[in-house]
């Protein structure tokens, strides 16, 4: 464990809801972030993710235990020492009123500059590379009001670089943006902590992307439990699934999806291959249908037959065939039996 950067012990997290009561989240955390790795924090709504990041953070005191970083308690640094090894992205947008995506980043910089603010020639020089970093060189002296959120979600995680940490925290990095920002957010992410050999650990509600892309996934469950591995291990062993189980829904071990449960209406045979074949599976299944490739005799039979750039459907159903043109048109006359 020698590139271990921060580390958790005994750590109980929490927070008042009196002046006298205190509710425990989790206890008993004693966890590491190791260099050079994405680590994704995975968890229900209302488990205490973002608890857990703040009490790492140093925002929130603990309960009980302590979270050291490169060996000293993160709660007895000061707060420029921290801010120099630490870094933070929020999920809350911040309003900075008027300033420039370059003017932001250079925020970044604050733990090392003096009274006054003044930028060196080094500080500028880190400013520049940590835009270059994300991509958004070209987004350097718009102003943050006219930025879209994946734009702007670029500049906020440029300015954390810019403080040089050695660990990188990010609450919901990806709330606000649709699917390929998502996608360009987290591969983004994997690729500085590879780069930069920082430890990064976010929380997401991204669990498709973080099964793909995590080094680690540290995985809180509703009892308070944290369970820690490589996707892959946290799948095998059940804790994904038990962690995510919910009424209507569960997480299938064979896909590495979520499943909805839906009422059953027969089986029905597919004969086919390729691409066509894979979603007309997939629509049948949506619609409640168990699908099998290998079982003849069934009352229902869906052939798949692609020629050139035309798809066709053609459903026998006893005794009589009806060709559709679409998977659309499929299931609704599905839907008459």
């Amino acid at each position: 464990m020698n590139d271990a950067i921060l580390t958790t012990h005994n750590l109980t997290i929490g927070y008042k809801t009196s002046r006298k009561n205190v509710r425990c989240v989790a206890s008993d955390i004693s966890v590491s972030l190791q260099a050079g790795e994405l680590v994704c924090l995975l968890g229900p709504n209302g488990v205490g993710k973002s608890t857990l990041l703040r009490s790492l953070a140093g925002m929130q005191p603990p309960i009980a235990g302590e979270v050291r970083l490169l060996g000293e308690n993160i709660y007895h640094l000061q707060p420029q020492e921290l801010a120099k090894r630490l870094s933070l992205v929020l999920t809350e947008k911040v309003d900075v009123g008027m300033l420039s995506a370059y003017t932001l980043v250079t925020l970044g910089r604050y733990p090392y500059t003096d009274w006054w603010g003044n930028l060196t020639p080094e500080d500028e020089a880190i400013v520049h590379w940590a835009i270059k970093s994300v991509g958004a060189v070209h987004l350097a002296q718009r102003q943050l009001s006219e930025l879209s959120d994946g734009e702007r979600q670029k500049i906020m995680i440029a300015r954390a670089l810019a403080q040089s940490p050695i660990v990188m925290l990010l609450d919901e990095p990806t709330a606000f943006l649709d699917l390929p920002r998502r996608v360009e957010i987290m591969l983004l992410l994997r690729q500085l902590a590879r780069e930069t050999n920082q430890a990064i650990l976010l929380s997401t509600h991204d669990l498709d992307l973080a099964l793909r892309l995590a080094d680690k996934v540290w995985l809180l469950s509703t009892n308070g439990i944290l369970h820690i591995g490589a996707p892959e291990d946290l799948v095998l062993s059940g804790a994904f699934a038990d962690t995510f189980e919910s009424e209507g829904v569960e997480f299938d071990v064979a896909s590495g999806e979520f499943q909805l449960h839906t009422s059953h209406r027969g089986e029905i045979n597919v004969m086919g291959e390729g691409i066509a074949s894979v979603w007309t599976i997939r629509a049948l299944k949506r619609a409640g249908f168990q699908v099998n490739q290998k079982k003849n005799g069934l009352p229902i039979s869906v052939e798949v037959i692609t020629k050139s750039k035309q798809v066709l459907w053609q459903i026998t159903n006893s005794q009589s065939v009806y060709t559709h043109h679409s998977l659309y048109e499929m299931i609704k006359f599905l839907d008459r039996f």
